[in-house]
């Protein structure tokens, strides 16, 4: 891989909200330290995302010490949350799977209710090792996650969004590239690889922390949606529907397993083991 390294790290506190970027991220058995450990869910406990709500992509958490957050969103007076006493638990559907959340004060409810126009709760993961399991289909036995989409981490890299960008500019939505990386909202971009170098990879190394690649990321309706507006368009699964198509679905980036813990930091090199 030459010369591959971290070229941003990216942190989500509340799935589907904005994400942070910290020049270093501590790497747990069930993703980065603090990303995607509070969701909303609607009224009967379904996550809610920005497939949903595309307007939640302005709406920004700031992690607190001790797992809090401080909420913003355009229009409203911040709210900072504390962690919740888990004292009761709520089901959650994510995806299909069933997860025990905690949920947060009525506070938070309502707060995030008044914005989206829509009853939704806010819910804390409190122990992310024993909560939700990665899909068995791809996991070995133990392997945890927390509300991300499926697995710990996601990772992409900066040849490969360069290359879809030269094909959206030769579609028929030219207009709409070139697309920025947060619409793929990973938590780890690397630079210095080949374009698609990421479709090859099983095992790789950051800095000193190991991790599997289970399977590539497939791709929804929330990577259209502009992450600084939160207005949709065609692109890029019109452009990825042509080129990046299998099984059925749209291709863009790598899901890891973490196999070791530890931190990784911008510029650390990124490694193909195998």
């Amino acid at each position: 891989m030459g010369n591959a390294e971290v070229q941003s790290i990216h942190v989500h506190p509340v799935k589907a909200f904005r994400g942070l970027s910290p020049r270093e991220a501590l790497v747990e058995p069930w993703g980065l330290a603090g990303d995607r450990r509070w969701t909303l869910i609607d009224d009967g406990g379904k996550v809610v995302t920005q497939r949903e709500q595309p307007r939640l992509a302005l709406a920004a958490a700031e992690p607190l010490a001790g797992g809090g957050v401080r909420l913003s969103v355009p229009g409203r007076a911040p709210l900072t949350v504390p962690v919740p006493e888990p004292a009761t638990t709520v089901p959650v559907n994510v995806f299909g799977t069933k997860v025990e959340a905690v949920p947060a004060a009525a506070a938070a409810h309502a707060w995030c209710s008044a914005y989206l126009k829509a009853e939704v709760r806010l819910v804390h993961m409190d122990d992310p090792a024993t909560r939700r399991a990665v899909d068995p289909e791809y996991a070995l036995p133990g392997e945890t996650v927390s509300f991300a989409d499926g697995y710990p981490l996601l990772v992409t890299t900066a040849a490969s969004l360069d290359a879809l960008n030269s094909l959206i500019a030769e579609g028929d939505h030219a207009h709409e590239g070139p697309l920025p990386m947060n619409r793929f909202r990973p938590n780890v971009v690397v630079a210095g690889t080949e374009a698609w170098a990421e479709d090859h990879w099983s095992r790789i190394s950051i800095g000193e922390v190991v991790f599997r690649v289970p399977k590539p990321s497939g791709r929804c309706v929330v990577t259209t949606t502009d992450q600084d507006t939160a207005v949709r368009g065609r692109e890029p699964l019109r452009t990825l529907a042509r080129h990046r198509k299998v099984g059925g679905r749209l291709l863009f980036g790598q899901n890891l397993v973490p196999l070791s813990t530890g931190t990784i930091r911008i510029g650390d090199p990124v490694r193909m083991l195998e």
